[in-house]
């Protein structure tokens, strides 16, 4: 194996903000639950950002919703997680009962520690991501919000992807709107400005 580590990458790592993948597991895809026009993008999205953070070596966290009796039941399987967005030993799972991410104390904590910012993608737009943004901002932390690696479902006479603009409008109220392509592109320009030090 001949793989060269970029060790000013790796060093940088620990202040890099964490991204967090919200809800990636198969049992939230499913139809109808959210219509593939509007899933299969943002999962090529999911799927690349979770590409570039362990590329530049930054910290992962998949949080699931969890309902206790599920958590607390060894005989019901835990969650099949989509292909190509599944945690590694090296992630963090972080295991939720309410929409927020901030529902795990040990989130919060994690955040805490790892400089208050995060970034966030995944599903469930209109109820997790958005759940977990406002908390965020009640707590002083700083959360990027990867808009087109999320996907929201159906409310009231609203399709998916009308929601999920709505929800996206929300969102920047509490914190950052990007793209995919705007945060990897951010990423690797901050790496390049690190290595030049």
């Amino acid at each position: 194996m001949s793989q060269v580590i970029n060790l000013r990458t790796y060093i940088r790592a620990p202040n890099a903000a964490t991204l967090v993948l919200m809800d990636l597991h198969q049992e939230q895809a499913a139809p109808p639950r959210m219509p593939a026009d509007d899933l299969e993008p943002a999962l090529a999205n999911c799927r690349a950002a979770l590409r570039q953070a362990r590329q530049y070596g930054f910290p992962v966290a998949f949080a699931r919703l969890l309902p206790p009796a599920e958590r607390d039941n060894v005989a019901t399987p835990i969650t099949r997680w989509i292909g190509g967005v599944s945690p590694t030993r090296a992630d963090m799972i972080f295991d939720r009962d309410k929409p927020s991410c901030y529902a795990s104390p040990e989130f919060s904590d994690v955040i805490a520690q790892r400089g208050h910012h995060f970034v966030l993608a995944g599903l469930s737009g209109e109820g997790a991501c958005l759940a977990t943004v406002i908390d965020a901002c009640h707590r002083g932390h700083k959360v990027t919000f990867l808009a087109d690696a999320s996907a929201s479902h159906a409310l009231g006479e609203l399709r998916g992807d009308q929601t999920h603009r709505v929800v996206t409008d929300l969102i920047a109220l509490y914190g950052t709107v990007t793209t995919t392509a705007e945060w990897i592109a951010a990423c690797t320009r901050d790496a390049s400005t690190a290595m030049r030090r």
